[in-house]
């Protein structure tokens, strides 16, 4: 066990310390409102976007067929579609990885988000299917099965939406984290690519049945520049700015570095690499393009900034994927995507810094550490571990805490049973004990909290707990 408190080293200041805090201040909450701002904008679009499509098509004529059962279960029926097919494409476009959305609210609660609409998307399609079914057949006599034959059977664009219902419920049931945990994760990510091929073969019946999205309406304009919008985002994000930037940058494995037991630094060089900065914790998601290696995507953060022309990872074994590139040989090439997520000084909102990060989670601490700006003592950077030798690159923490002016505690020891993150030998202390009582309050800081997420999950709710605001809490997480 450890707790380590480095004096701090005097810098020359061009301000007093307490105005420059306030100057920080200020820029950084101003900051967080644009990106409140930024927040609540795009959580009116996506609502907005469902409303406009249901507006469409009760503008059309729609809000006078409900004067007969079944009509009225064919209105409901549409309605739900509508509904459920505008919230796949929002998520789709969540998961897209466009910048704006990312600055506003950060990869892990757009995908978030995302995962949390998938059970209400097919829930609604179903309702979609069903409600049709009944109301088709209540105007012609049959039962919902045999309209379902029917329509099977005569139209001929109905036997994809039923693939395409088929798929949807494949992609959300593996996405059931019970479910999830239990396969590889490339065979997870491969069954939800599956999600591209349900919207893709839902495309046809919605232009070829009925005159919903006929010629010359504005729900057919609507729903053209709203699936050509996703395609693009999709497209531009995904594919074709990774590809650019892998070919400008032109990144090769340098050396890989033993930190620790199953712990590797993999450092790379390339060109024009001062534009690949992860404003301090942002994750890439890297392609190691050797034999066996080039399909596995793995999302790291820098574990220091770009240096030069040499920027550096920091990999724990985890998996099969990720042990593999411990024996990666220099002049391996590399592919690139991002910068993605919050966990950057671009994300601050408070002129408080507390960084907290637990076994591998602590190399993301470093480089932000590295990046952030903070008077000197506003900053406290608690490191957590079961044992010394987990303490990753603890050394180059020390040496940067000691030149910033942050304050640095190293935690190390079994957790106590129980919701505590802390050893068991400090039970009974919580995240407001270990800030300076010259440094800003915890209401009044950025809580930045890297590791299990179980873990990281107690250290969150102890900071609530005293009061942080959920804006002014980021979390980075390895897991998927």
């Amino acid at each position: 066990m450890t707790a380590t408190l480095p004096t701090p080293q005097p810098r020359t200041e061009a301000l007093p310390r307490v105005t420059r805090r306030a100057a920080l201040s200020r820029e950084l909450r101003a900051r967080g409102r644009r990106r409140l701002a930024g927040a609540d904008l795009l959580t009116v679009a996506a609502w907005g976007s469902a409303a406009a499509a249901v507006a469409l098509y009760l503008a059309d004529g729609a809000a006078g067929q409900f004067g007969s059962v079944a009509s009225a279960l064919t209105a409901i029926g549409i309605i739900a579609g509508l509904i459920g097919t505008d919230l796949v494409l929002v998520m789709l476009l969540l998961a897209a990885r466009l910048p704006w959305i990312d600055r506003a609210i950060g990869h892990d609660r757009a995908m978030a988000v995302h995962g949390s609409l998938g059970k209400p998307s097919l829930y609604l399609l179903l309702a979609h299917m069903v409600f049709l079914l009944l109301g088709y057949g209540a105007s012609e006599g049959l039962n919902p099965i045999a309209e379902a034959v029917s329509l099977w059977n005569l139209v001929p664009d109905m036997w994809l939406a039923f693939v395409s219902i088929a798929l949807f419920i494949a992609v959300v049931v593996t996405s059931l984290v019970a479910v999830r945990r239990k396969m590889p994760y490339e065979f997870w990510h491969a069954i939800h690519l599956l999600s591209y091929a349900a919207v893709l073969t839902a495309i046809p019946h919605q232009f070829s049945v009925g005159s919903l999205f006929a010629e010359g309406h504005w729900q057919r304009l609507y729903w053209e520049v709203f699936y050509w919008g996703v395609v693009v985002a999709l497209l531009w994000f995904r594919v074709v700015t990774p590809v650019v930037r892998t070919w400008r940058h032109q990144l090769t494995v340098s050396r890989v570095v033993q930190e620790g037991n199953g712990v590797v630094s993999i450092e790379m060089t390339g060109l024009r690499l001062h534009e690949l900065t992860g404003e301090g914790g942002r994750f890439f998601v890297w392609r190691f393009l050797a034999p066996g290696l080039w399909w596995h995507a793995h999302p790291f953060s820098l574990s220091a900034e770009p240096h030069g022309e040499a920027l550096r990872i920091t990999v724990r074994n985890l998996g099969r994927g990720s042990a593999a590139l411990a024996r990666l040989r220099p002049g391996t090439k590399v592919a690139l995507a991002g910068p993605y997520g919050n966990f950057a000084h671009s994300s601050r909102t408070r002129p408080g810094l507390v960084l907290v990060g637990s076994g591998i989670g602590i190399t993301p601490i470093r480089a932000l550490l590295e990046r952030a700006e903070f008077a000197p003592g506003d900053a406290t950077v608690i490191l957590r571990a079961s044992a010394p030798h987990q303490l990753y690159l603890r050394e180059e923490i020390a040496s940067l805490c000691r030149a910033r002016g942050a304050v640095l505690y190293e935690l190390v020891g079994r957790r106590a049973r129980g919701s505590s993150w802390l050893p068991r030998h400090q039970t009974g202390l919580h995240l407001t004990d270990y800030l300076p009582a010259s440094a800003p309050t915890l209401a009044d800081s950025d809580v930045y909290v890297c590791g299990p997420r179980e873990w990281s999950d107690a250290v969150l709710a102890d900071a609530k707990a005293a009061g942080a605001r959920d804006e002014t809490l980021h979390r980075e997480r390895f897991d998927w």
